[in-house]
């Protein structure tokens, strides 16, 4: 999955012709680590830039709203399952979702 702030391969082509003067340099997936790090660095530099710039409260919601934690593996399972749960279903097989769900909803995150 990409991340928003992550620029799209044609940008990370340009920025590689303009270096080094040659549109016909092939893109290495280590050029293409390199050009997402350096977009994130970036983006972090300046989310720290603008969390020191207003209250520690709107600081807490603006870094809550663009840096998301990720769905826990509970989370993602329980997700899963409700997914699960709109298909047609072979005998059993809610119960045995249910079943699952619970244990699920008894795990820490």
């Amino acid at each position: 999955m990409e991340h928003p702030i992550t620029p799209p391969p044609e940008l990370a082509a340009k920025w590689v012709s303009e270096i080094y003067g040659d549109p016909a340099i092939p893109l290495h997936p280590i050029t293409l680590c390199l050009v997402d790090r350096a977009a994130q660095w970036g983006a972090d530099q300046e989310l720290v830039a603008c969390c020191t710039e207003v209250s520690w409260f709107t600081a807490d919601i603006l870094r809550a709203a663009r840096r998301p934690k990720p769905p826990s593996l509970k989370e993602q399972a329980l997700g899963a399952l409700e997914h699960l749960a709109l298909i047609p279903d072979p005998p059993g097989f809610i119960a045995d979702m249910d079943t699952i769900r619970r244990a699920l909803e008894q795990l820490n995150d």
